[in-house]
């Protein structure tokens, strides 16, 4: 697919949210956020924040795919700046052990150590002793939405979108299966798909500069 094709999607899809009309995803029907719980929550950082560079801040999001054997869970961590997918896990279940897992995956590809915002809903995952013990052992400062509003996070969301509507387009038969494909298209999405908002420059070549302009998702 060339250049004009991915022009012209972001283009839309960048239209659409500014103007609010996006359709609000139903997580009802697949639900991987509680968010009423009692662990404590931490305030939105991100609200008048510019992001300058890559590793300043990232977004944590769970989402959910299907094979034929039932309904599974992708954790993705991705760089606010440079939209690459830093770190994915994909589960059979909700527990906070899995985006842990894609948490310490992105630690571990980072290149800088200035400081580091983390920015998610506050699902219990997010707020769970575990995950917040990550955070703090490598000096990552926590942030979240003010409740459940999917602009708040909607990066993450664009970059679920992005994968389920570009990528994950067949169903698999199996969960491991399921786990190579998404492995394939995480690959592919940080290597070879341009974005609009990175002046048609893909993640991975953003990702590797010391700054970059960046655009609200």
């Amino acid at each position: 697919m060339g250049g004009q094709f991915w022009v012209l999607i972001d283009s839309l899809f960048g239209y659409l949210r500014r103007q609010r009309m996006l359709i609000a995803p139903k997580r009802s029907y697949t639900k991987t956020t509680d968010s009423k719980h009692w662990m404590k929550k931490h305030p939105n950082l991100l609200a008048n924040l510019e992001i300058h560079h890559p590793e300043q801040v990232l977004v944590s999001d769970i989402t959910y795919l299907e094979s034929d054997e039932g309904v599974h869970y992708l954790s993705l961590v991705t760089d606010a700046c440079s939209r690459k997918i830093m770190g994915h896990e994909l589960s059979h279940d909700l527990r906070a052990v899995h985006p842990n897992a894609a948490l310490k995956q992105a630690i571990a590809q980072r290149v800088a150590d200035h400081p580091m915002i983390h920015h998610s809903d506050r699902g219990v995952q997010y707020c769970s002793a575990t995950y917040q013990e990550t955070l703090s052992k490598h000096h990552i400062q926590p942030s979240m939405t003010d409740g459940y509003d999917c602009y708040q996070n909607a990066l993450a969301e664009r970059v679920n979108g992005i994968l389920k509507q570009e990528f994950l387009l067949y169903r698999c038969k199996t969960f491991e299966k399921l786990k190579r494909l998404v492995d394939e298209s995480v690959d592919a999405y940080n290597r070879l798909r341009p974005h609009l908002s990175l002046s048609m420059k893909t993640p991975e070549e953003v990702h590797k500069k010391a700054d970059c302009q960046w655009q609200p998702a």
